[in-house]
């Protein structure tokens, strides 16, 4: 017979192998976020670039499906609750995709840009075209610790 404390235990331990845990925690911040946040209070204007900014990470964060991380970042940027249109995205960023990088966020494409060429473009505040040819498709999505391992 277990006692109410082991059983506790052991209920931790399975949720945590399964991956509930963390989702339940983070959905528990969301709505103690969501419970605080003062709707009343005007959010700060954003600008162009922080727009811009949230999006990719909006983007980056409910394709690994970060959902209340993206939601929490939604409620406190004041970023619009209906996400900016891709294709707009890419243009006001000056990036050219590749068929293989609409698949994936735009930070993918960014980051492989920077990680594996780039180098012999211009020097202009532009991005060039952004492929993910050199990206490890297998490697994308996934947690860092696990794409450091290959």
């Amino acid at each position: 017979i277990l006692t109410d404390l082991s059983m506790v235990i052991v209920l931790r331990d399975t949720l945590e192998k399964r991956g509930a845990l963390g989702q339940i925690k983070a959905r528990i911040r969301a709505e103690v976020f969501n419970a605080l946040d003062d709707q009343s209070e005007p959010r700060p204007q954003l600008s162009h670039e922080n727009l811009l900014i949230n999006e990719l990470i909006r983007e980056y964060l409910e394709y690994n499906k970060y959902k209340y991380a993206a939601s929490v970042l939604t409620a406190e940027s004041g970023q619009p609750e209906v996400p900016l249109d891709r294709q707009f995205l890419a243009k006001e960023l000056n990036i050219v995709e590749d068929t293989n990088g609409k698949s994936v966020p735009l930070l993918y494409g960014i980051i492989s840009h920077f990680l594996h060429g780039g180098k012999e473009e211009s020097t202009q505040n532009t991005l060039p075209k952004v492929s993910l040819l050199n990206y490890p498709k297998q490697n994308l999505g996934k947690p860092t610790t696990e794409r450091n391992q290959k």
